[in-house]
Formats: C-alpha cells, structure tokens, sequence
C-alpha cells in the first residue's frame, strides 16, 4: 500500500488535467451511495462535522473518503479540514494506497468549480472576486484561471489581514491581485465571483450582480448556511454540481426552496447533464449564471485514481 503526502498529492494533480478527468468522469458518472453526515457534539466547537464519502466505478477503483471539519481550528492554530482518502483495487477490495485527503479534497474542489465555469463563465472572462482566504481560496483562483483568462483578482475576507496574506501568495504566482475593501463595489465589477466561507448570512447579493456575470458557491455547504441571498438565485441561471446533495445539503438552494422563493426546476442542470451535453451552459454573454457546490465523492474518486495513476509512473 502506498502512502501518499499532500506535497505528492500538490505535485501531481494540475488544475488543467484534473478538471479533464472531472469531466469525464461527471460523464460516465459511477456508484456514489449518500454519503453519510455526522455532527460531532462539542462544546467549544458545534460546528464540528464528520463525512464518509464512498464512490466507485465499473472497471475502476474504488475511494473512501473520511473527513473532519471543525471551524474552530483556525482559532487554535491547526486546519479546519482533515481527512484521508483509501483507494481500493475495484476488481478485488485490496487497499492500493492512503491518500492525504485535505490537498486531493481543495485540489479536486477547485477544479468541480473550474469545471462548471468552463461551460458557465464568458470565455473573455478576466477579473475575479475570491470571497473567503481560507484554505480553498488560492486553489480556486489557480483553478478558474486554468479555464479562463483571469488577469487580476480581488480578494476579500472579514478579517483584512488573511485576505492581505493571500494577495501576496496570488501576487508571487503571477497573477494580478489587490484586497478588496468594498464587497458590493468589487462584486459589481466581477466577471467571476468564487465565494468560499462559512457564512450563515447572504454576503453576495443579488442587486450587486451584472450581466455576464458567473457566482460559483463553494462554501456554505449546510442547509443553515448561505452565501447569497434569494435575490441572487432568483436572478441567475442555477447550476449545482449534484442535484442529491444541493437538494439536501447547500443552504443557497435548500432555504429558497424551503420558502417557496423557487422550486426544483429553477436548478438548470447539474455536472453531469452538462458533460453528457443534455443541458446547455451559458447561452449568451449578457446572462447571469450560478453555481452551486456541496462536493461529491464522484470527485473523490476521479481525483485519487489520477493521483495513483500518475505516482505510479
């Protein structure tokens, strides 16, 4: 069995030719029983969550991914999200490798995103507005800028000094890249909006978006939290990456739902009608489009038999 580190892991999966193999395999599709959701009861940390994320594939490999998320970290100086990945040999259930999940899960999440910008953002899209400096935040900037022809982003978050940190990160890697000090003045200028926190209030709104303009939502990935308000929905073309987990688990589209601000067939299409061709993407420049991530395990699964394919070589 191998063991594989999140350096490996950084190393071998690029932004460009994982979403390749995420669109392929959103295509094909495999077995991706619900995966399950534990809440973890502690005192100075309620927020603290368990997931059991499996997937597997006919003549591919099997991944289960067990991750720990709890917010409270970061105030005691250690990551918010911890998790492993175990490949197994899909013809016999031997265990190939253990994988660093907290790298193959920001890498693979970051491209799902780039995924459904390359068929929802306008091809000319240039400037970005990352919202959130957290640990998905430089891999979503990579990865959008791996679709389309980002030349500068803004970054916001609550706390300036992180997103200061970030600027200077994004800045060393060749991209153009400043703090944002006004949200809604940054948002109105955006061709691409990333949102990645865990925000129980709408920090996007819906007056602020312009046409041409693509939300990608990544983090508020319970039905407590949002971020964007029902204006925002109402007012853009919606795209998930699941139907199941948006349904059940985004609160950007479960509380709208809930209050019958829109029902289930205001959600346009989900990864998989989009790689199979079912349902067209953007459909012209002036278009508002919006997409919402809760993860999937399908990504998982792509993303670690990359991971082992190319160590092995």
């Amino acid at each position: 069995m191998k063991i594989i580190s999140a350096e490996t892991v950084h190393q071998v999966l690029d932004y460009a030719g994982l979403v390749e193999r995420l669109r392929e395999a959103f295509a094909a599709v495999g077995d991706m029983p619900v995966r399950h959701h534990h809440t973890i009861p502690l005192a100075d940390q309620p927020d603290a969550t368990l997931l059991l994320m499996p997937a597997w594939r006919e003549g591919g490999q099997i991944a289960i991914k067990i991750l720990s998320v709890f917010p409270g970290n970061a105030d005691k100086g250690l990551a918010s999200i911890s998790a492993q990945v175990l490949v197994l040999d899909g013809s016999n259930g031997q265990t190939l490798a253990a994988i660093e999940g907290a790298a193959l899960t920001v890498r693979r999440t970051a491209a799902a995103s780039a995924l459904a910008a390359s068929y929802l953002a306008r091809e000319d899209a240039a400037h970005m507005l990352m919202v959130g400096a957290g640990a998905l935040g430089p891999h979503l900037i990579g990865a959008h800028a791996a679709v389309r022809p980002i030349k500068s982003v803004a970054i916001w978050n609550r706390d300036p000094a992180r997103a200061e940190k970030l600027v200077e990160q994004i800045s060393d890697q060749g991209l153009k890249a400043r703090l944002a000090e006004d949200l809604e003045a940054e948002a109105r200028q955006a061709d691409v909006i990333s949102c990645a926190t865990m925000s129980a209030e709408p920090l996007i709104r819906g007056d602020w978006l312009q046409p041409g303009c693509h939300v990608d939502l990544v983090g508020a990935y319970r039905p407590d939290l949002r971020e964007t308000d029902d204006a925002a929905i109402l007012k853009a073309r919606v795209f998930v990456d699941t139907r199941g987990g948006a349904l059940k688990e985004g609160g950007d589209i479960v509380q709208p739902l809930t209050a019958s601000v829109i029902d289930e067939d205001h959600i346009i299409a989900d990864l998989s009608d989009l790689t199979r061709g079912r349902k067209a993407g953007r459909q012209s420049p002036d278009e508002i489009t919006l997409f919402k991530s809760v993860g999937s395990a399908i990504e998982d699964l792509a993303a670690a038999e990359l991971v082992v394919e190319r160590v092995g070589q």
